[in-house]
């Protein structure tokens, strides 16, 4: 059989508006901004992945444009002409030659299982190991900030049965004020639905202590990131003392962060990103290193577009165990699509494809419309 190379590696900067301005601790967007990696082989096959970040460099320190630059100047030299059916000497041959860079790594990873899976005619869930589950519980981000507004699209959200996790993105307001508005829709939903906040790293100790004392006895199920993620101490210090369980997202930029935070006992949740370990494969060694410890996990995401949100979905349903569930809810965001057929959410779940690779199409003529010129 001749060996399948890669022919040449595309990227692609996509603009596509979103349904309201999402606010975080660190930025409001106003879009959402992809970077989508074709890969083309020598037997005609193409694969496809997704590299996105949020709030262009305010969230990390890749941007789309830089994540572009270096793919194009960079990977692709590395990558065509090597072997596209050999995903693991591939990934092998970029981690020596070039350090982080995650958010691209994972696009490329996708790519080329995408492209495998096509090959092989088996959904990318199976390559990973094998499917465990046939959907995700999805929870829904309410960042609004206004206290009615959001109680209102909770509801909304419940009645149409798509969502009952709901986060509160908290942290840029005076504490006092988040802490109000975090209870008044933890009182207003009960116990119809979980409630959760993520702080994007904008107390400091002191203020965190008090606050999760407040969340946790008023029956919020789990606090993201509250301090930031260079306080490996003071994250340590609140793991023990918070009675609501904290959740690492900005302290694990790399599989060898999860190790640390495990062996700390830094925190008693891992959000689950491929973009920041550097693809699906990638993501399930930190997974693993996490159920060794006795860490429970959260599928999380970077408000990829459905390329990047099917890629994660794929390798999240693969997971023994999935105690927090997921926030795969990129493309609900979003008020276009680039794909033929959108991801189907119903029942308060994310659907996972069982057609070959990802399962998804790109529409080409809305992917030339919303490409950046």
């Amino acid at each position: 059989m001749n060996q399948v190379l890669i022919e040449s590696i595309e990227t692609v900067i996509v603009d596509l508006p979103t349904i309201r301005p999402h606010k975080l601790a660190m930025h409001t967007m106003q879009n959402q901004t992809l970077v989508i990696v074709r890969l083309r082989c020598s037997d005609g096959i193409e694969g496809l992945g997704e590299s996105t970040t949020i709030g262009g460099l305010a969230y990390g320190n890749e941007s789309p444009e830089s994540i572009k630059q270096n793919i194009d100047s960079h990977f692709a030299p590395l990558l065509v002409g090597q072997d596209a059916s050999n995903i693991n000497a591939a990934m092998l041959r970029l981690d020596k030659a070039i350090t982080g860079n995650t958010f691209a790594k994972s696009g490329i990873e996708s790519a080329l299982l995408d492209a495998q899976g096509k090959r092989l005619g088996l959904p990318v869930s199976e390559l990973l190991g094998g499917r465990v589950r046939e959907g995700l519980e999805v929870a829904w981000t309410l960042a609004s900030g206004d206290t009615a507004k959001d109680i209102a699209e909770a509801e909304q959200m419940l009645d149409i049965r798509r969502h009952r996790i709901f986060k509160l993105k908290i942290g840029a307001n005076e504490v006092n004020q988040d802490l109000r508005h975090v209870i008044a829709i933890k009182q207003a939903l009960g116990d119809r639905a979980s409630v959760r906040v993520d702080v994007n790293q904008y107390w400091d100790e002191s203020v965190a202590i008090r606050a999760c004392q407040v969340l946790g006895d008023n029956g919020i199920d789990l606090i993201e990131q509250p301090i930031a993620r260079i306080n490996r101490s003071g994250q340590i210090r609140l793991n023990q003392r918070s009675p609501a369980p904290i959740m690492a997202d900005e302290s694990i930029e790399s599989v060898e962060d999860a190790f640390s935070l495990a062996a700390d006992g830094a925190a008693s949740i891992f959000a689950l990103k491929i973009a920041k370990n550097g693809g699906p494969r990638a993501v399930l060694r930190t997974a693993q290193i996490a159920e060794a410890a006795g860490i429970s996990l959260y599928g999380g995401t970077m408000l990829e577009g459905s390329v990047g949100t099917m890629a994660a979905a794929h390798a999240f349903v693969t997971l023994n165990k999935l105690t927090w569930h997921t926030e795969l809810f990129g493309p609900l965001l979003l008020t276009e699509e680039i794909v033929v057929e959108a991801p189907v959410y119903r029942e308060f779940q994310l659907e996972v494809p069982r057609n070959p690779g990802l399962g998804l199409t790109l529409d080409e003529e809305r992917l030339a419309f919303f490409r950046r010129k």
